[in-house]
């Protein structure tokens, strides 16, 4: 029994050596078996695990570390980016997006830009051709008779009151020499062109802000109907202001001009290159702010119409300089590195900004074909037959870009420059205005077919054959329950005359209608005449009567943080993106500020 303890014992102490032996040398089992993997007890270098340099540590076992082996140990750590993949993966896409941003935005710009030069040439094209055709109406009325309620379309009386406006704002502008304001802007210093061009560029953001309101309140008032005669006086205030604001809008951008063309030709250049470095302060101030995707589409609109000012203003300047010159066609190379920088600084500044601002935002470049898709909406939407607003007026709600000051400022701008004597001087004329007319049709052709495009690729073309409500509501909002069942002074529900309208003009018995179709009037505004395949509605005595409304049972109240929950829920219920992009109906060149 002894002998069997004893042997017990001995075999317990060599196995408690062998452990020991195995905790010390690890690789032991490895080296022999000829499989060394890779173990979390090895020490970890580039590429390799030096078990030499490990048993050498292990027998040397050094009570205090050294600053050999510090830096030893610097020299041969390694690491694995693979144990971080979703950071590294994250961050691989945001350089992706920041290299896609360039051709995005250029398309969403370029698109945006030939809208404006659309919307800018019907003022020079075809607005004079519509308000002959008003004109014509209004002296034929006499000898073909008078037939409806009304003299001339709302679409006539629009484009009546542009045409007034911009010939008497023109006919206002010869009365401003921009000869003496050139030589008072010259004499000024650096420093106050300076302040000057800042203080110019935020008024035009505020007369953009507010100048399509008056223009909306003119043609509102000139069209809406109207029962007695003596409403219609109401239209000379609001003609009275539109006039004033076309007027001081376009000095404005006058005196914008000409401090730009003061930039050019001074001799040192200095002005120039601090105007210049003014659009880098833009950065600074929207690059570190929080953007949502309709912020970012309304700095975008913002920057079209800005990018297509700034090519108008240039064009301006090299007319006037081009005249000082005697139109010497080596003073345009002169002229040409100068407006290169012009452009290149705004497309630079224009790319790094929202480069950075999708980085910090974490938006994909995806999000600008929805901003192109919502344009494209809009163009089509004014081609409808249920249209509400002409397609000029929808490019100014949407870019802040109102054509009326520009168009007059260019065209004082270019009867100075440029003298017309002689028939072949008018032939020339006419032929020039035969290639705008042409180029404007071209354009709008174009633009039509992407349009087309841009809206099937959003999958947007369902929304274009939605009929629009029978009572718009002015606000925008929809009516509560609460609205929609309280009863008429007729008695009849709302759903009921809505539904109750069986013999509707031909304009709305079909589902869909062409990009290219005349917009109808609404009938619900002014009463037609009975014919037989239509019957007169019931007398309001043959009518069986309506019961009367149930009680409703009162709801359970609820607390105020359910109620804001409840709220909040239905509001991301039914909130998309998509809607959110054509809900919002103008986008002025303010409208960058975050709330």
């Amino acid at each position: 029994m002894a002998d069997l303890s004893g042997t017990e014992l001995s075999e317990e102490k060599e196995a408690e050596i062998e452990l020991k032996k195995r905790q010390k040398r690890p690789w032991d089992d490895l080296h022999k078996s000829g499989k060394i993997g890779i173990t979390p007890e090895l020490p970890e270098t580039l590429g390799f695990y030096d078990i030499s340099a490990v048993r050498r540590e292990q027998r040397e076992h050094p009570a205090d570390p050294s600053l050999t082996r510090f830096i030893g140990a610097e020299l041969t750590r390694g690491y694995f980016l693979e144990h971080n993949e979703a950071k590294y993966t994250e961050r691989r896409e945001r350089v992706y997006t920041c290299m896609r941003i360039p051709k995005e935005l250029e398309k969403l710009m370029i698109f945006g830009f030939f809208l404006c030069v659309d919307a800018f040439l019907y003022v020079f094209t075809l607005l004079p051709l519509r308000v002959l055709l008003a004109v014509l109406r209004l002296l034929t009325l006499p000898c073909c008779g008078f037939s409806g309620s009304r003299l001339l379309q709302p679409a006539q009386v629009c484009d009546m009151l542009k045409g007034l406006i911009l010939v008497l704002c023109f006919s206002m502008m010869h009365y401003v020499d921009y000869s003496m304001m050139y030589h008072l802007i010259r004499g000024q210093s650096v420093i106050k062109l300076y302040l000057i061009y800042n203080m110019l560029e935020v008024a035009d953001r505020l007369f953009s802000s507010f100048g399509q309101d008056i223009l909306d309140a003119l043609y509102w008032t000139a069209t809406e109907p109207k029962e007695r005669k003596r409403d219609s006086i109401g239209v000379i205030p609001h003609f009275i202001m539109a006039v004033f604001y076309v007027f001081l809008h376009a000095i404005l951008i006058m005196v914008q001009a000409s401090t730009l063309n003061v930039a050019f030709n001074s001799h040192n250049k200095s002005l120039l290159t601090i105007m210049m470095s003014n659009n880098f302060v833009e950065i600074k101030g929207s690059v570190f702010k929080k953007f949502e995707k309709n912020n970012l589409f309304q700095m975008s609109n913002s920057d079209i119409k800005e990018r297509f000012t700034s090519y108008v203003l240039l064009l301006i300047v090299c007319l006037r300089n081009m005249e000082q010159f005697a139109w010497n066609p080596e003073h345009l190379w002169v002229l040409f590195p100068d407006v290169f920088m012009v452009v290149t600084s705004e497309v630079a500044v224009d790319i790094i900004k929202h480069a950075f601002i999708t980085k910090f935002n974490d938006i994909t470049a995806d999000v600008y074909s929805e901003y192109r898709a919502s344009l494209a909406f809009d163009l089509l939407s004014s081609r409808q037959k249920n249209a509400c607003t002409d397609y000029s007026d929808s490019v100014a709600r949407r870019m802040g870009f109102i054509p009326l000051p520009l168009a007059v400022l260019l065209i004082r701008v270019v009867m100075s420059s440029v003298k017309v004597q002689g028939a072949l001087s008018y032939t020339c004329v006419f032929l020039f205005y035969l290639g705008l007319v042409s180029l404007k049709v071209l354009n709008s052709i174009v633009l039509l077919g992407k349009s087309c495009v841009y809206v099937k690729r959003a999958n947007m073309e369902d929304k274009l054959f939605e009929r629009p409500s029978a009572t718009p509501s002015s606000s925008g909002k929809t009516p509560s329950k609460a609205d929609q069942d309280r009863p008429t002074p007729s008695g009849e529900s709302k759903v009921e005359q809505i539904t109750a309208t069986p013999c509707s003009p031909p304009s709305c018995s079909s589902s869909s209608s062409s990009v290219t179709t005349q917009p109808a009037p609404r009938t619900d505004l002014f009463p037609t005449p009975p014919t037989d395949a239509c019957p007169p509605p019931p007398s309001p005595a043959s009518r069986p009567p309506t019961p009367p409304p149930e009680p409703e049972q009162p709801a359970p109240s609820l607390s105020k943080e359910e109620e804001g929950e409840a709220q909040g829920a239905s509001e991301l219920k039914h909130r998309t993106p998509k809607k959110d992009l054509l809900e919002i109906d103008r986008f002025t060149i303010c409208g960058n500020r975050i709330d």
